[in-house]
């Protein structure tokens, strides 16, 4: 019976392999490698007598993937992604402080961003790198070191600490609601009015945003089937609010991302606090990088840092919820 080997692969095999599966050329593999191109050839032959499959259909002029190919390409490439920026920040962290934030954008804009000079005036010698994608990550991801998330209770991982809760608000520009109290626009007194207005909803693809969306907050006023004069749908919470900076219509806010907002009138409430909505999800604090990873110096700076930020946005917003949910979630 034959058995199969374990012996672990060259890895400047696997990076030959990644070069050529993803360029489709042993040439260009190997320009971008700085190599031969029958260094090249020799190093996928013996990946292939290694796995004991052919990975690549090689033709005259081009190569395309096996099955086997595809299939190993789906875990290298990341793999060696992952590796590549790991060793980055080794390199990056050898003589100064990083931090590693990883958040969706609309927080990142909204919210942490402006508060940064904050931190940075307490901490001149830490470097923050903030990452603001839609993407998940693995909560053992040794790349990064803090998450920043959006989720209800149920969702959130192990170790989480709540920030604050989320209240939804219509809001509309200064200038507008000056121009509705000039009598220059419709009059927006009550939810009913929306309906001689444009709403600006955020429309996402996600499916938990409908608990975040017009439609769920005016159902909630008993106006279900209302139809606003027009709707302009964007992408992410900031282009909401930034629309209604603009004066292109009414946004359904998160207050917690305008409540400064609304301190320095640059945005208006046209029901005042009678319009306020709580919505299930919460922001929460999420340490990355696996629990046998100590937190550096830096990193429980800033993640002391955020939790203060948070308390005075649970005051602003009035979130009194149990202080039980303020502790980590096990």
């Amino acid at each position: 019976m034959n058995r199969i080997p374990h012996r672990p692969l060259s890895l400047d095999c696997l990076r030959s392999f990644e070069a050529a599966a993803r360029r489709l050329s042993f040439s260009a593999a190997a320009e971008e490698l700085h190599v031969t191109q029958p260094a090249i050839s020799r190093q996928i032959k013996g990946l292939e007598e290694e796995l004991g499959a052919q990975l690549f259909h090689r033709a005259t002029r081009k190569v395309e993937l096996t099955h086997a190919g595809q299939t190993l390409q789906r875990t290298v490439q990341p793999a060696l992604a992952r590796l590549d920026a790991c060793v980055r920040q080794i390199r990056m962290t050898r003589s100064r402080a990083l931090v590693s934030v990883t958040t969706f954008p609309s927080f990142a804009s909204l919210w942490l961003m402006p508060r940064l000079p904050d931190f940075e005036r307490a901490h001149p010698d830490a470097d923050l790198r903030i990452a603001a994608s839609d993407r998940l990550v693995e909560v053992d991801d040794v790349e990064l070191d803090v998450a920043l998330r959006h989720c209800s209770a149920e969702r959130v991982p192990a170790g989480a600490v709540r920030l604050f809760g989320e209240v939804l608000t219509p809001v509309v520009s200064a200038g507008l609601a000056e121009a509705v109290g000039r009598g220059h626009a419709p009059r927006l007194v009550r939810p009913a009015d929306l309906a001689e207005h444009t709403l600006l909803e955020m429309d996402d693809g996600h499916s938990p945003s409908t608990l975040l969306s017009w439609p769920s907050w005016l159902a909630g006023c008993g106006l279900a089937h209302l139809t606003p004069r027009r709707w302009i749908s964007v992408n992410y919470t900031h282009q909401q609010v930034q629309a209604a900076l603009a004066g292109q219509g009414v946004a359904l806010a998160r207050l917690a991302m305008v409540h400064e907002a609304l301190a320095r009138r640059d945005l208006v409430e046209p029901f005042g606090p009678s319009g306020r909505r709580w919505a299930e999800p919460c922001y929460w604090l999420v340490p990355l990088g696996g629990a046998a990873v100590p937190q550096r110096p830096e990193v429980r700076a800033f993640s002391d840092w955020v939790l203060a930020q948070a308390a005075l946005t649970r005051v602003a917003i009035g979130d009194v919820a149990d202080p039980e949910l303020d502790a980590h979630v096990d």
